[in-house]
């Protein structure tokens, strides 16, 4: 029986959904999703907040700030407040309403940046005000999920070999590419000790990340406006490209099946799927990595005319599975 003093000491480390009876192939899901924060990256959180403390540049009075479109952010609200810190989170428009509303029941103070810069886009503006306000107090501290090595080595420390455990023959992991620091910890892990496995990146189209077009992007969470600076491509071995409307598709599919994902996991999953689809996988250990939940998805991934103004009528009615949804 798990017994807390504080809300990041508990993580659910060894729950799987096996996807074969929804997607008609083999897949085991990962779900990182059963936290106080509701998402994979209490781990990257936590790993940054107690190097910052060791190193003493977090102490007593200092405010934690942080750019995020919302994950993260909640993450860092939840250690915050349970440590005494402030925190101020630097989102955009695109940070779903319940996201910022969780924040700030933990006592966060959430900044919405509504105008992208001209260059970088909304990433570049939150960056930017981020910038102005450590320039202006002393008080304020950035760990800065971005540029920090504690973001991936949480998840070679514990992500890695927790699946390795459980999957000894593992062939194939599918992990999907934010900030990448699940994808590198995890990348670099395997190709220490497992180096057979292969890692396939899951982006979603119109990020930058891996040198494709930048384009509209709705959903926040996984891809970049500008090449992630953790992110080695030498440790990856194959990266998948996924259409908005085909994640959220995924995620319906799954809901119908009882399992409500946020749509991290839907691209996640359809990638995967349209990798399994395209390779002889029949005989292959696939695992992907669930970076989060759904309740936060609700006024938009789930809300059917958020959807169809965005993405068109015909999105809730195609099989994201068929040839057309993976072709898109």
């Amino acid at each position: 029986m798990p017994i807390i003093s504080l809300p990041q000491e508990f993580n659910q480390d060894d729950l799987y959904v096996d996807l074969r009876p929804i997607l008609g192939r083999a897949l085991y899901l990962k779900c990182e999703g059963f936290n106080f924060a509701g998402s994979v990256k209490l781990k990257a959180a936590n790993e940054m907040v107690t190097a910052a403390e060791r190193s003493g540049v977090l102490r007593p009075g200092s405010v934690l700030v942080e750019s995020s479109s919302g994950n993260l952010g909640v993450a860092l609200s939840i250690i915050a407040a349970g440590k005494g810190y402030g925190f101020r989170c630097v989102t955009d428009s695109r940070c779903n309403l319940a996201t910022r509303l969780l924040m700030e029941a933990l006592g966060a103070e959430v900044v919405v940046i509504t105008e992208p810069d001209p260059e970088h886009g909304y990433l570049g503006a939150r960056l930017n005000h981020v910038r102005d306000l450590c320039a202006s107090d002393k008080r304020f501290v950035w760990l800065n999920q971005y540029t920090n090595q504690n973001a991936w080595k949480a998840h070679h420390r514990t992500t890695g070999p927790a699946i390795a455990r459980q999957f000894p023959d593992l062939d194939v992991l599918f992990v999907g590419a934010g900030t990448t620091g699940t994808l590198m910890g995890c990348a670099r892990y395997f190709k220490d000790n497992h180096p057979s496995v292969r890692i396939v990146a899951i982006d979603p189209v119109g990020s930058v990340s891996f040198g494709t077009p930048a384009a509209r992007r709705m959903l926040p969470g996984l891809g970049m406006n500008v090449r992630p600076p953790l992110l080695d491509e030498d440790y990856v071995d194959e990266v998948v490209h996924v259409a908005e409307a085909d994640a959220i598709r995924t995620c319906h599919l799954l809901a119908r099946r009882g399992f409500l994902f946020g749509g991290s996991t839907g691209t996640v999953v359809s990638g995967a799927a349209s990798w399994l689809a395209r390779n002889d996988a029949r005989d292959l250990t696939a695992v992907a990595i669930s970076p989060d939940l759904g309740e936060r998805y609700l006024d938009t991934i789930y809300q059917s005319n958020w959807v169809r103004d965005l993405y068109g009528d015909d999105v809730l009615g195609a099989d994201p599975l068929s040839t057309d949804a993976r072709a898109a």
